[in-house]
Formats: C-alpha cells, structure tokens, sequence
C-alpha cells in the first residue's frame, strides 16, 4: 500500500466510527497506526495505543493509570442503569480495594491443584461434545463446540445447576456487547435487560448456596459468601455483579479462543498439518502433548486475540510514547495492535504454533492480569487438542460469521465437517 495512503488511514481512524470491513480483518489499520500514530489523538479526545511497550508501560503503572469506570462510564450508560451498576462494580473495573478483595477470593478456587482437579470432568465434557459432532457428521464450532465448554466449566465454578444454564450464554454476549466503543439503542436495551435478569437469577442462587454452602476450595460463589463473613466485606451488589463478571469473562474469551483457533487452522493449513502431525506423534505422551498444545493455545491468544481492547484513565500528568497526557485522559489499549507488534514478535502476521516466549498481552499485564488464565489455556489445551486428534480433516462448509464487534473478537457461526 502507498504510504500516503496509510498515513490518510491512519489519520482518519475513529474507534467510534468503523467501516465495516474492519470487523473481519483489523489488523491492517492496526499496522498503520503502529507506524504512523502510534498514540492515537481520536475525535473524542481520547488516546488509542498500538505499540507494544507503550501497552506495557501503562499496564506497569497502576498508581498513575485507572481501571475504574465510574467517570468513562456514567455518561455512556446513564446514572441508575443495571448496565453502569454492574460495569462499574466488577473485578476488572475497579481498583485497589474493591479489585483486591475480590480477586484474592476468586484466586483461592483458582489454585493450580483446583485447576488440575477439572481436567477429568473437562476431558469427559469435550469428548462427549465431540461424539455428538461424530454422530452428526459436523455442527457449527461455535454452537456445538466452543460455546458449551467455557459455559459448563463456569457453571460448574459457581454451581449453577444444568438446567439453568441456557440463558447464560445470551446474558453474557448482550452484556459483553454493550461494552463496544459505539452503543446503539438496541444494544444498550437489550443489555440492562441482561443485567436484571442476571441479577434476579442470581439472587436465587445465592440465597440457596447460603443456606446448603458448597466446597469453599472448589465452589467460588461460596468463597465469596464466606468471603463477606470472613471479614473481606463484599457487599450484595458486589456479590451479584461480581458472579455476573465471572461467567461473562470466562465464558466469552474462552469461546473465542477455542472458536478463533479452529478456524486459523483453516486458514493456515500447514501449521495445521504439522500440528495434527505432532500431536500423532506424541499421542499417549501426555508431557509432550501439554507441552506442545500449550505453546500452540499461546500463539493462537497472540495472533487472534479473544479481547482485543482495554482502558484506562489517567490520573495524573504523563507522557506514554513521546505524548503528553493530561490528567483524566482516557487511553484504549488496543490489545491486538500489540500482539502484532513486530517490535516484540518476529513475524507478528504469521501463525507460527511452535513460537516460544511469547510474551503475549492476551490475558493483559500487572495486577488486572486475567485471574483465570490458567483455566482458560487449560479448557484451550484440551478442547482444541482433543478435537484435532478426533477430526483432523474437518473442513469448514461455509464462511464463518463473525461477532462484528471490535472489543470481544470472536465467531458467532462457523459451520463445518468431519465426513
């Protein structure tokens, strides 16, 4: 591409104002902007960064950069709104104390023997998928495969009994999509709906789990009901929109892991080959094939990441890249830009699924570093594992449909074939 032509993309770039075919491929203006404005002035007045280390520096400096929404969010969704109470309430959203509270409760149920725990019960769940997908010759990946992982695991953290299930999956994507940079009524609507009956649901919940408490060491709603009495003062609100964020966070970004990953391999049909090649190599090896899915889980997080935005607020005064920010300024840091980053990452556009330190951003960096990273590459490791050993040959019968949404990166349908 001419450079006057990228610069002219560069410059006329607006979060808030995307062209439609920047949903199925980004990363082309992410390129531009990380060569041409790297700190991002956008018509609001906000700053967009792509590079790499500026990422880093600001993640780095939680004293002088805030994760709380109150002040971005109040005026995007209204003061009183279910969508600004549970927004503005959650783990990620928040800073010291709130944030440490929660996160510490949430950690204790996420301990890497608890995590090792769920392999039998996820293995038993993904291969069960899979023999429905056999009986059926195909399916979509989504629907019948990546969606029903994340969802069940999450359900079985909080206790959700099976047969409340269904609902969560649409809670969880209206919720997560009223987060886009550009909100219609219908999104916004249908959001704060989400949230209320989420709510309501969950006040049911908990109220039965205070009665007849769950294994505190596995089940992390009642962690976070003991929580409270143990003196860590969660209140209600923070209880219930806290569990919200919990299904919704791990729900999401797992599907998109698992579903964005299949369809690379699509994609780039020799790394597909050499991985399948690999893993028949190794199969009854379990070491090598944790090993060797794990790097492969890690790039496909770098190359097509599950989140591909965060924010922050300054507090203060302070330069980030060569450019002053004023105190208030609201930063995105825009994730995928920086796992592109050739900077870091030799052949930052090609799936390379053997690529070692891969200091990917994908779970983000510093004290809001993704608490369940280590159960989402675990559901990763298996679920994409598993299937390439079961149905190595599996082809896409259609084009896969994505979310069209610029923060949560992901498919909502992507039909396919083991016949």
């Amino acid at each position: 591409m001419p450079a006057a032509r990228a610069i002219e993309i560069a410059s006329g770039f607006d979060l808030r104002a995307l062209p439609a075919d920047f949903y199925a491929n980004p990363y082309p203006v992410y390129a531009h902007l990380r060569e041409h404005e790297p700190v991002k002035r956008m018509p609001d007045g906000s700053l967009f960064l792509t590079r790499y280390d500026d990422l880093v520096a600001v993640y780095r400096d939680a004293q002088r950069f805030s994760s709380d929404k109150k002040v971005e969010f109040t005026p995007k969704y209204g003061a009183g709104s279910p969508l600004l109470a549970h927004h503005t309430t959650s783990l990620v959203f928040n800073d010291p104390p709130l944030h440490t509270r929660v996160r510490k409760l949430i950690m204790g149920a996420l301990t890497r023997r608890a995590i090792s725990d769920m392999e039998p019960g996820l293995v038993q769940l993904v291969d069960r998928l899979l023999d429905g997908i056999e009986a059926k010759g195909g399916g979509d990946l989504i629907e019948d495969f990546a969606s029903a992982i994340p969802v069940e695991i999450i359900g079985n953290l909080l206790g959700v009994p099976h047969a409340d299930r269904a609902p969560l999956r649409g809670w969880s994507l209206a919720i997560l999509g009223a987060l886009e940079p550009k909100l219609s009524a219908q999104q916004e609507a249908l959001g704060n709906r989400s949230v209320e009956e989420f709510v309501l649901y969950l006040k049911g919940l908990v109220a039965d789990r205070r009665k007849h408490p769950g294994d505190p060491e596995h089940d992390v709603l009642t962690r976070l009901i003991q929580g409270e009495a143990a003196g860590e003062q969660l209140s209600e609100a923070e209880l219930l929109q806290n569990c919200i964020f919990i299904l919704n966070a791990g729900h999401e970004t797992t599907t998109n892991l698992i579903g964005n990953a299949l369809v690379a391999l699509q994609e780039w049909p020799q790394q597909r080959q050499a991985l399948c090649a690999s893993l028949k190599a190794h199969a009854g090896d379990t070491a090598a094939t944790e090993v060797l899915m794990t790097l492969a889980v890690d790039e496909f997080l770098r190359f097509e990441s599950s989140n591909q935005l965060g924010n922050r607020r300054a507090l203060a005064p302070c330069d980030v890249g060569g450019v002053a920010l004023e105190a208030g300024a609201l930063v995105t840091l825009c994730i995928g830009a920086a796992n592109r980053d050739p900077a870091q990452f030799a052949d930052a556009d090609q799936l390379l699924l053997t690529r070692e330190n891969n200091r990917h951003l994908a779970f983000g960096f510093g004290i809001h570093q993704c608490a369940g990273l280590s159960l989402a590459r675990l559901e990763g490791r298996i679920a994409i594992g598993r299937f390439l050993t079961r149905f190595a040959d599996y082809r896409l019968t259609a084009p896969p449909v994505r979310g069209g949404r610029a923060r949560f990166r992901g498919f909502l349908h992507a039909p396919f074939s083991v016949a």
